[in-house]
């Protein structure tokens, strides 16, 4: 194995890809060459690349580093869960065993794909599957980029929109979300308007964001998403428990900041838990806490699971929110609910299948 050879070559560009190839002793076109069958022709391993002369994919083959399954860095589907509207739910496995979701949502001119940035996550949201089981560990970029070529191989469309809202806090692994993200655009092809990075919040690291996509994106042009669930910091707290650190002043403060560095407005998700944060108080309360910001609400019908009694809130009370918000000159929308009937909520299908996964794995 040459010196300096890297991890998973999924999510190099081309300029890295030509350099290793170089260091490898071949000519740089190859580099060009692996580009290509990575991002545009979906290669699962380097003995698909069949460009490559099969004397160096040998060599390569023979001299993984330490740890490593593969060169190129795929994840291996698990379960397909498909709902009547076409959202379609990936259950995909880790070179090191762990699962994560990954989600295609289709519509008549678009396809999303849902992604997760860690296996698990640490905020332990009580209305989320996926905080029930705690982290387990961040994902690399490889991992991330994975879950978008998956969406396309399975679902055969090229993805026009990609959201960080799946599995895990994307701000608490942000070195390998931005990294994602440059992938995504320079190398798959999408601007970075198409995606969207939702948090719940961590102190300080807005206005951090912030400066380091400018550092390494050249702009900030993607849309943040912070949820909010309520407006008001007690209630906040009984739904995020994180969020006694997090003041709710503070995070918009945060916000506002982050505004003034990238020019770009906010994005707050409120998910409607039915009797409990959908009332018109709560709808009035959120219009005051926003006055004046440069911002837009994306209300979200809530997905009931297993292990919380929170219940989906009714047509009345979502439409009775939105109009109060309207009425009150906020910017709002209500995000259409996909994918009932097939596991919807985030982590609800790595929960379910979580115990057939061993066996699953070592049948690989």
């Amino acid at each position: 194995m040459s010196e300096g050879a890297p991890g998973p070559l999924l999510g190099l560009g081309k300029t890295e890809l030509e350099q290793w190839a170089v260091a490898q002793g071949q000519p740089a076109f190859r580099g060009r060459q692996l580009h290509d069958w990575l991002y545009s022709k979906g290669a699962r391993s380097l003995a698909a690349v069949t460009v490559l002369p099969s004397a160096w994919r040998q060599q390569l083959a023979a001299n993984l580093p330490p740890g490593q399954p593969d060169w190129v860095g795929r994840s291996r589907e698990l379960h397909r869960s498909v709902a009547a509207d076409g959202t379609t739910k990936l259950l995909l496995a880790t070179a090191d065993g762990l699962s994560l979701e990954t989600v295609g949502i289709p519509a008549r001119d678009r396809l999303t794909v849902c992604v997760s940035s860690q296996v698990g996550c640490p905020m332990a949201c009580r209305f989320c599957a996926t905080g029930k089981g705690g982290l387990q560990r961040s994902l690399a970029v490889h991992e991330i980029v994975d879950q978008v070529l998956s969406v396309q191989e399975v679902m055969d469309a090229r993805p026009s929109h990609v959201v960080f809202m799946g599995m895990g806090e994307p701000l608490l692994n942000i070195d390998a979300v931005l990294s994602a993200m440059a992938c995504l655009c320079t190398d798959l092809g999408m601007a970075q308007r198409q995606i969207t990075l939702s948090t719940v919040g961590v102190p300080k690291t807005l206005p951090q964001l912030a400066q380091l996509a400018l550092e390494r994106l050249g702009r900030a042009q993607f849309t943040l998403a912070v949820s909010l669930h309520a407006p008001d910091q007690r209630l906040r707290e009984e739904l995020i428990p994180t969020a006694h650190a997090y003041p709710l002043e503070a995070l918009l403060e945060d916000c506002r900041e982050y505004v003034a560095i990238t020019g770009r407005r906010v994005s707050f998700e409120y998910i409607l838990l039915g009797g409990v944060n959908d009332q018109p108080r709560h709808a009035e309360a959120l219009a005051r806490l926003l006055r004046g910001f440069q911002s837009h609400v994306n209300l979200i019908a809530y997905n009931p699971i297993a292990e919380e009694s929170f219940q989906r809130p009714s047509p009345a009370a979502v439409d009775g929110f939105r109009r109060i918000l309207e009425d009150r000159h906020v910017a709002v929308s209500v995000r259409a609910s996909r994918g009932l009937d097939a596991d919807a909520a985030c982590g609800q299908l790595r929960r379910r299948l979580g115990g057939s996964l061993a066996g699953d794995l070592e049948l690989a």
